[in-house]
């Protein structure tokens, strides 16, 4: 079982959409938010929202990635609560547009987030997504960037060196603001304060450590994808449990 490092990244950013941000008491209302998660390897940290909001059962949890699980190591629309199936990196923004396209087809003020990693910035569908959306002035349309600079091979400075990642997209029409990725609440009013009428699509640039919360893993980049030992896994539930 891999991406654990990518969980944790994103863990606080998804704690901050579901704990509140999110308009979804219905998953299945027609006017709720949408959410992709469009690095769709940090699926664990979403399902263990989707538990906490009583939409998987105990059982469906335990079973993660086993035969016949609907719970696999990418999110797929047949788990309640998962709008996009997703996975195949650097889609999740054009998906995003759509779906923000469509509601304000449709007349309705729901908002669709899109969770980007910071590698996902290097494609080029990603940037043609961010250009279409500035264009339409998709202002229900909040991109939220996983700034933890990893990816699976290395690190994303050495990679593709994006930097400065605000001005790039301040540079093609994006409202931006920049946060502590592990700071739910200010993630939480940074996107209420957000117009999401008649202005331009919004970008929360997310500053995150992979791993983060477990000593072992924070800032590297073997953790994006090897699975723990027995005794990594003590000790890594044993710190988690002592966060404040």
């Amino acid at each position: 079982m891999g991406h654990i490092g990518s969980g944790l990244s994103v863990a606080d950013i998804i704690a901050a959409l579901y704990g509140g941000v999110l308009s979804i008491d219905d998953p299945d209302s027609p006017e709720r938010d949408r959410f992709v998660l469009s690095k769709g390897h940090s699926a664990l940290a979403v399902y263990a929202a989707l538990y906490l909001r009583g939409w998987i059962s105990d059982s469906e949890l335990a079973a993660f990635h086993t035969d016949s699980s609907k719970l696999s190591v990418h999110p797929e629309r047949v788990v309640r609560g998962i709008d996009f199936s997703t996975g195949s990196l650097g889609h999740g923004l054009s998906m995003g547009c759509g779906a923000a396209l469509a509601a304000r087809m449709q007349g309705s003020e729901r908002r669709v987030f899109v969770l980007l990693s910071d590698a996902e910035c290097d494609e080029g569908s990603t940037w043609e997504a961010i250009m279409f959306a500035a264009h339409h002035r998709l202002s229900n349309l909040i991109a939220m960037v996983d700034l933890n600079g990893q990816q699976a091979l290395g690190y994303t400075e050495d990679i593709l060196n994006l930097s400065p990642m605000a001005d790039r997209w301040s540079a093609f029409g994006w409202d931006v603001h920049k946060v502590d990725g592990h700071d739910p609440d200010l993630i939480a009013g940074v996107a209420a304060s957000l117009k999401t009428t008649g202005h331009v699509p919004h970008v929360i640039l997310a500053h995150t450590i992979s791993g983060k919360g477990v000593s072992f893993m924070e800032g590297l980049i073997k953790w994006h994808y090897l699975p723990m030992s027995d005794d990594e896994y003590i000790q890594a539930m044993a710190e988690v449990a002592a966060q404040p």
